[in-house]
């Protein structure tokens, strides 16, 4: 299955193949290759209003997710047809991100790959809305980051460490 890549922004420049292939990576190492996703690069501007819309938080952000089927944590979806192999759609805040790198120091490309991964867990029906899930979402992320790290010899961790 596939990974649709959008880059919906003009502000900062993506690299967008080694981010579909780190998404595909991942993908696998959560089971769900059989799946297709979608990947939208978004501006501040669209990523406000989808925050708004969404969320009542009408400010910019660095990833919304929204999934194709309501599942418990972890679960894989069931698809009835062909036209549901699909997870959802990832919004990722690419502006957004890239401010925050300038601010931090860290690698853009690296804190865009790791905002994916925890975008495709929110898709598989993971959260942290409490501590308990969180720490079940963050479990999820190290295992499927580690994973892509040995694929590719990278050191990603994920962003929400500090969250509780």
């Amino acid at each position: 299955m596939s990974v649709a890549l959008r880059n919906a922004q003009r502000a900062v420049p993506v690299r967008r193949a080694p981010l579909r292939r780190a998404v595909c990576a991942l993908r696998a190492a959560l089971g769900a290759s059989r799946f297709d996703v979608g990947l939208v690069c978004a501006s501040n501007a669209l990523m406000q209003r989808l925050n708004g819309v969404y969320r009542h938080c009408p400010e910019p952000t660095d990833v919304l997710s929204f999934p194709f089927h309501q599942v418990e944590a972890g679960e894989l979806p069931r698809p009835c047809c062909r036209g549901e192999y699909n997870l959802g759609d990832i919004f990722l805040g690419v502006e957004y991100i890239h401010q925050q790198c300038r601010e931090t120091g860290e690698d853009f490309d690296d804190v865009l790959t790791v905002t994916a991964a925890h975008g495709l867990c929110h898709l598989l029906g993971y959260r942290h809305d409490t501590k308990l899930e969180w720490e079940q979402m963050y479990q999820k992320e190290v295992q499927i980051l580690e994973e892509l790290n040995r694929l590719t010899g990278s050191r990603l961790r994920p962003l929400t460490a500090g969250l509780f």
